[in-house]
C-alpha cells in the first residue's frame, strides 16, 4: 500500500500541474476574447500601472487609446508595445496628449477619440496625483489641483464618453482608485478626500447606468510599488500602529494590479480590493469599530518621526 502511494504521488502532482496549465490557458484566451477589437481608453498610460495595463490589453487585441502628459514617454510606450507585438493579431495604439488636471482640454480629447473610433467600449480611469503633508501646510491651491486631477478630471472624461455608451447600451468604466477611498491616512488629507469623492461618484453612477447595461467597476489597491521589493523587517510588530502602517505600505506591483484590471473587465466585477489582509481588515474595523481604528491611526501620528517616508 505504501509503495502504491509513493508511485501515485508523482502522477497526482502531474495531473494537478496539467489542470493548472489548462486553467491558465483558458483564462488567457478568455481574457483575450473579452477585449479583442474593443476600443479601450487608458489614462496616464505612461505610469507604471498604465504601461502594464497597455501591455495586457494590447496583447489581448484591444484598440488602444493611450493618454498621457508627455509625448516622448507615450512614443516610448508605443515603440515598446509594437516592437514585441504580432501585427496580424494587434492594433496600432492611438496616442493622445492629455493632462486630466487641465479640465478645459478633457472634453476636446474625448471628442477626438469618439471622432476617431466612433465609440469607446472600455474606459480605464487610471490617472492620479499624490501629495503628502500636514493639512495646515497644504495650500488650497494644491488641494484644488489634487481634486482636479483625481476627481474632476476622471468624472469629466466619463461624462463626455458616457452618453455614447448609454445610447449603444454597452460599455464598461473602470476606476483605478485607492484603498484610501475607504478610509483616510494621516498627512494625506487632500489625496484621501479626492479618493473618497471619486469613489462616491462612481458608486452612485453604477446604480444609475445599470439599466443601460453599462458596467462601472472600481479597483482599489493600496500603494502601487515600482518593483517586487518589500520593506525590510524590523521591530515593527512591537507596536500595533507601526504594524498597521507597515502592512498598509506594502502595496501591490503594477503587473499584479494590471492583471486584476483585466480580470475585472472580463468578469464585469463591481468592486475589487488589491491588498493584503491588513488593509482589508482596516476597512472592516473602520466600519464596525471606528473608535479603535481612530485610536490606532492617532497612535501612528504620534510616532510619525519613527516611520520612514514613502519612496
Amino acid at each position: 500500500m505504501g509503495i502504491m502511494a509513493v508511485l501515485m504521488l508523482p502522477l497526482l502532482l502531474l495531473g494537478i500541474s496539467g489542470l493548472l496549465f489548462i486553467y491558465q490557458e483558458v483564462s488567457r484566451l478568455w481574457s483575450k476574447s473579452a477585449v479583442q477589437n474593443k476600443v479601450v481608453v487608458i489614462t496616464d498610460a505612461i505610469s507604471g500601472l498604465g504601461k502594464e495595463c497597455a501591455r495586457v490589453f494590447h496583447t489581448g487585441g484591444a484598440r488602444l487609446v493611450l493618454c498621457g502628459k508627455s509625448w516622448e514617454r507615450l512614443q516610448s510606450l508605443y515603440d515598446a508595445l509594437t516592437s514585441v507585438a504580432d501585427p496580424s493579431k494587434t492594433f496600432t495604439p492611438k496616442l493622445v496628449l492629455l493632462d486630466l488636471s487641465d479640465i478645459s482640454c478633457v472634453q476636446d480629447v474625448a471628442k477626438e477619440v469618439l471622432d476617431c473610433y466612433g465609440c469607446v467600449d472600455i474606459l480605464i480611469n487610471n490617472a492620479s496625483v499624490k501629495v503628502k503633508g500636514p493639512a495646515h501646510k497644504i495650500s488650497l491651491e494644491l488641494d484644488k489641483k489634487i481634486m482636479d486631477a483625481n476627481y474632476f478630471g476622471p468624472i469629466t472624461l466619463t461624462k463626455v464618453l458616457l452618453p455614447n455608451m448609454i445610447s449603444r447600451r454597452t460599455g464598461q468604466i473602470v476606476l483605478v482608485n485607492n484603498i484610501q477611498g475607504k478610509f483616510g491616512v494621516p498627512f494625506r488629507t487632500a489625496y484621501a478626500a479626492s479618493k473618497h469623492a471619486v469613489l462616491g461618484f462612481f458608486d452612485c453612477l453604477r446604480a444609475e447606468v445599470e439599466e443601460y447595461d453599462v458596467v462601472v467597476s472600481t479597483v482599489s489597491p493600496t500603494f502601487i510599488r515600482s518593483s517586487h521589493v518589500y520593506p525590510q523587517q524590523g521591530n515593527w510588530e512591537a507596536s500595533i500602529c507601526k504594524f498597521f502602517f507597515r502592512k498598509l505600505a506594502y502595496g501591490a506591483h503594477p503587473v499584479e494590479v494590471a492583471e486584476e484590471v483585466m480580470r475585472t473587465v472580463r468578469r464585469k466585477k463591481q468592486e475589487v480590493f488589491v491588498a493584503n489582509p491588513v488593509p482589508k481588515a482596516a476597512v472592516f474595523i473602520r466600519t464596525f469599530f471606528p473608535e479603535f481604528f481612530f485610536a490606532v491611526v492617532a497612535c501612528g501620528v504620534k510616532e510619525k518621526l519613527n516611520v520612514p517616508e514613502e519612496g
